[in-house]
């Protein structure tokens, strides 16, 4: 077992060890409801200002470029136009290689609400919540060769995007720094899939035994061991999907598993029967997310280029928040369990440690940015552990009891800690 990556010696760093130890010993009591969700009003508009106000300032200290025969240097800006007439645009639709910055704007798609820049089956950045009328960006470093660029709903979802040359390498202390950053995350990961398979089969027993009290405990058992690495799994286009998909994501046509369908029959329709092939599948594939993960990160020991990116590192920060923003804060997530503070607070550990990861790269980029975010993220933990429920089923207070004023609170000292974050993709792909 790999160790955990280098953490920030702040007050919200403990906080947020005890809450890891706390949810990694289980839960306790119990928590039933079957109300829908509804949404926090401001969240949308939120959310596109937030990533909106990500800079492609900055440029790196301590390292040098060799061997470029492409587009290093400032990012390249490709601006991505989403209409429901076109699908999505990118102009241009051939860069250099080297630091790239999508600039995304949805102009009136109703069916599209997400971007992904993939290669090879993998997801390199997206950018989700893209409602109509709302814009966001993200930052990568990619290399020549074949892309594309999947919005998911468009007109025409998948559209070619070119990369031509190869990027320069980046050499010095600055580089070294943000392979140990890639090294120290893949640790992480590994360590979460890990930790991830015995609840997911304690899951699994309790289903098979007709054991509904334990089942729906193992389920907030494993939930958060999965949300703090989010961004990795989304990166596995087919994956994901199968062990995260929301009902009301699911296509016509197409079979709902994964956590949420076991979810809907443990908490509001009250039974283990019927899930054990669900339980079954779900355990397979979270087999196959510890195998995928761990040849990236063996990859990313090798340093062969085909492991965890620091860009990627930066944008799964990024998501994290992004993801609490979308589901939690909305509670669509945890639609029957109501546990979307359990889910909320494991974004924000994930959020921290990939942050961690980056600092020592970080404060020779730029030494105002760590504090700055520290700050912020400090700041949310403190207003997140005024929910703390030791009572309630993993730990926190259910999502029916909070008011809108408590939604409000919470979402502002996301935002708070989004809008700085959203910047360190494009500072560290310089």
């Amino acid at each position: 077992m790999t160790t955990l990556p280098r953490t920030r010696t702040a007050a919200a760093v403990l906080t947020c060890a005890a809450a890891l130890v706390l949810t990694a010993c289980g839960s306790s009591g119990s928590s039933e409801s079957s109300t829908s969700a509804t949404a926090a009003a401001t969240t949308s508009a939120a959310v596109s200002s937030a990533t909106s106000a990500a800079s492609t300032e900055g440029s790196a200290t301590g390292s040098s470029a060799t061997s470029s025969s492409g587009g290093d240097g400032a990012a390249q800006v490709v601006t991505v136009t989403i209409t429901d007439a076109d699908g999505c645009v990118a102009d241009p639709d051939t860069v250099a290689a080297g630091p790239v910055t999508f600039n995304i704007n949805n102009v009136d798609a109703l069916g599209v609400t997400e971007m992904e820049l993939v290669a090879e089956q993998r997801i390199l950045g997206e950018r989700e919540n893209l409602t109509p009328g709302f814009d966001s960006t993200f930052s990568v470093r990619i290399d020549g060769g074949s892309y594309e660029i999947f919005c998911p709903g468009a007109a025409t979802e998948r559209t070619p995007f070119t990369v031509t040359g190869q990027a320069a390498e980046v050499t010095g202390d600055l580089a070294d720094l943000l392979q140990q950053a890639a090294v120290e995350y893949a640790g992480y990961v590994d360590d979460q899939v890990e930790f991830l398979i015995t609840p997911v089969k304690e899951l699994q027993k309790a289903i098979a035994d007709g054991d509904l009290e334990a089942a729906q405990q193992a389920y907030a058992k494993a939930r958060p061991f999965y949300e703090r690495i989010e961004p990795v799994a989304e990166s596995f286009p087919d994956l994901d999907p199968a062990i995260d998909l929301r009902i009301g994501d699911v296509e016509e046509g197409t079979e709902w598993t994964g956590f949420h369908p076991i979810e809907q029959a443990l908490f509001e329709k009250k039974t283990t029967d019927g899930l054990n092939d669900l339980a079954d599948k779900l355990v397979a594939d979270i087999e196959e997310l510890q195998k995928l993960t761990g040849e990236l990160s063996a990859a990313t020991i090798a340093d062969n280029g085909k492991g965890y990116q620091p860009f990627e590192i930066a944008n799964g920060a990024s998501g994290l928040l992004d993801e609490v923003l979308q589901s939690k804060i909305t509670g669509e997530e945890e639609a029957y369990s109501k546990i979307d503070l359990l889910d909320f607070e494991a974004n924000v550990e994930g959020s921290l440690q990939a942050f961690a990861t980056l600092e020592p790269a970080l404060d020779q980029i730029d030494p105002t940015l760590v504090p700055t975010i520290s700050t912020k993220f400090d700041d949310l933990i403190a207003v997140l552990d005024d929910y703390r429920d030791d009572s309630a089923l993993g730990g926190w207070t259910p999502y029916t009891d909070l008011t809108a004023a408590d939604k409000k609170k919470l979402t502002d000292a996301l935002l708070a800690v989004q809008e700085p974050l959203s910047q360190i993709a494009a500072k560290i792909t310089q």
